[in-house]
């Protein structure tokens, strides 16, 4: 069977929202992404077959096909198309999959998969607020409700009831958001993301910063458990705070992904080979649960065990979602989100499939390690998995 290979990943530091990255408009830092990729492959930019990026706010400066706008933007040649990718929060780690699938088919050799997402100028929900607020309807449409009869898919609703579903207290999720502080902090100091984050240049909302932004913005150095702890209930009598679920932010990430030949022809040396990808979808009300059966979906296809496994990527949109997963699926803590996740490093949305992958491929290398998986929790009630071998 034809294989795909990972050649390149590379991603931004993680802006807050309203800074280091907030002035940047999404189609152009999306672009310096691509660009990164070409020059750490030294590839010949006519030969990229297909750009493929995730985004889900498409919006206003991510609207009308943020791919194809980024190859505009980009040093590729106007021979190489693009296409924009909407599967919620999975959508870079679904463009990864369909660059997979056309290298394997053999229809294409060399294609990018990317992601990009802007919260400051694109903000959360802006695509289906503001037709809604101008008389344009919603998404919910009359069968929806029919079928799903007085029912406002939430994601907030969503981590409250895993939480509650698998018994899991407020200390259990405020320990797991300040651990993964400590974990991206140690990452940071220690030099682990050095190999993966593009520096970019600060551009701020307001004008242009000075200097690079090299360093993931949301990180807490001085986290502490009381002050996790002094955080507000989202709701009253729930669990979850705004500090136990992911930043909001702005970056963009890729992944180079070629065939054997695509290999060949770029004299490049792979870091891993795309061993297994699925997706599963699940009950779209609880929505962030799905992670759980696509696991086990996967690692049975792919005839793997969860032990296997040595370096896990669980994207934690809230801290409930990879407490559950862990707990369902009998996993070993030690090997989840070793460099810390979205909690400390924010969740740019479209992005974060491609950020996860360039994190969880670097991480196999620095820790010398052969099986890497990766899966999140998508709108809808839906998750990717992606099962990576190092090379």
């Amino acid at each position: 069977m034809a294989e795909a290979f990972i050649v390149a990943a590379l991603r931004t530091a993680g802006g807050r929202k309203g800074g280091r990255l907030s002035g940047w408009h999404p189609v152009d830092l999306c672009a310096q992404v691509i660009d990164a990729l070409l020059a750490r492959t030294d590839a010949d930019p006519a030969a990229i077959d297909d750009v493929i990026v995730g985004c889900v706010s498409q919006a206003g400066e991510q609207s009308t096909n943020v791919a194809r706008n980024a190859v505009l933007a980009s040093n590729l040649p106007e021979s190489v198309p693009g296409t924009s990718v909407d599967r919620q929060c999975g959508s870079s780690q679904q463009a990864i999959h369909f660059a997979a699938q056309a290298v394997m088919s053999g229809a294409m050799d060399i294609v990018i998969a990317a992601g990009v997402e802007s919260m400051t100028r694109v903000p959360m929900f802006t695509p289906h607020v503001l037709p809604a607020k101008a008389g344009l309807g919603t998404y919910m449409s009359p069968r929806m409700q029919a079928r799903y009869p007085a029912i406002e898919f939430s994601q907030f609703a969503g981590a409250e009831m895993i939480a509650e579903r698998f018994a899991l207290t407020r200390d259990d999720l405020d320990r797991y958001a300040l651990a993964s502080h400590r974990r991206a902090a140690a990452a940071t100091t220690s030099g682990a993301f050095s190999a993966e984050i593009l520096p970019v240049a600060m551009r701020l909302a307001e004008g242009s910063g000075e200097g690079l932004h090299e360093r993931d913005e949301g990180i807490r150095f001085d986290a502490s458990l009381e002050g996790i702890g002094a955080v507000k209930l989202l709701r009253e009598g729930g669990r979850v705070t705004a500090a136990t679920a992911s930043q909001i932010c702005d970056g963009a990430a890729g992944v180079m992904i070629v065939s054997a030949r695509g290999l060949k022809s770029l004299g490049a040396r792979p870091l891993a080979r795309i061993a297994h990808m699925s997706v599963h979808g699940d009950d779209p009300v609880v929505m962030l649960q799905a992670p759980i059966p696509a696991t086990a979906r996967a690692l049975q296809r792919a005839g793997l065990h969860i032990g296997a496994i040595d370096l896990y990527e669980v994207n934690e949109a809230f801290a409930s979602v990879p407490l559950a997963w862990l707990q369902a699926l009998g996993a070993d803590a030690s090997r989840l989100n070793v460099h810390g996740g979205a909690i400390a490093l924010g969740h740019p949305l479209g992005a974060t499939g491609a950020k996860l992958m360039t994190t969880l491929v670097h991480a196999l290398h620095r820790h010398d390690k052969r099986y890497g998986l990766q899966t999140m929790c998508e709108g809808g009630g839906m998750a990717n998995v992606t099962i990576v071998e190092r090379c």
